[in-house]
């Protein structure tokens, strides 16, 4: 996750550092969100009546914009319209049900509505990137043929749910700096033991 991504700020905020960085490297992330920051106060009000070729201008750098600033403007015009700009209102509600409001919203997926839940409400969820769908299925814990919420739930079968936020960047930070999707550095990793895919390597 971006390390713009903290329990303590704002939740809107952190869905839209979120959106933004869908299939972004975390510096293009920040640098797409300073950009927005700086231009415009980010707040569901302000970015539902912003200008969407602005919006794009602001967020160019972490690619796919076009998407992106439509997903941001949407997603603020339907929190103005249906929950008075509060995202708050959705948190509070059980998982199951905030989980599906979020991803009923235009361009709200699973990632980013769990992400949401477990960074800003802390729900039992754990969020499925890239890195986390990888380290699962190299080292067992989801089938190779299985999509977002198979890994998913079966991450959370495996973890207690106070430790699934844990679980989450720990996943990713192994992703990031010994389970690489190339040249995974099997020979040094403290799981290898464990891991039927450091076994098929050696």
């Amino acid at each position: 996750m971006p390390r713009l991504i903290k329990s303590e700020e704002d939740p809107y905020q952190t869905l839209v550092v979120t959106i933004i960085s869908q299939n972004t490297a975390d510096t293009n992330t920040e640098r797409a969100y300073k950009n927005l920051s700086e231009r415009f106060q980010i707040t569901p009000k302000v970015l539902a009546n912003a200008e969407i070729s602005q919006i794009e201008t602001c967020i160019r750098v972490a690619g796919l914009y076009q998407t992106k600033a439509k997903t941001i403007k949407t997603v603020s015009q339907t929190l103005l319209e249906k929950f008075d700009g509060n995202l708050k209102s959705i948190l509070v509600l059980p998982t199951q049900e905030a989980r599906k409001t979020l991803m009923d919203m235009s361009g709200v997926g699973p990632k980013t509505a769990d992400v949401v839940l477990l960074f800003s409400a802390g729900k039992p969820t754990i969020p499925v990137d890239t890195h986390v769908n990888r380290v699962s299925k190299r080292l067992g814990l989801a089938p190779a043929n299985s999509g977002y919420e198979e890994v998913r739930l079966n991450l959370q079968r495996f973890f207690e749910p106070k430790d699934y936020r844990l679980a989450h960047l720990l996943f990713i930070a192994h992703g990031r700096k010994t389970c690489k999707a190339q040249k995974p550095l099997c020979t040094t990793c403290p799981l290898n033991v464990y891991c039927p895919s450091a076994r098929r390597v050696n």
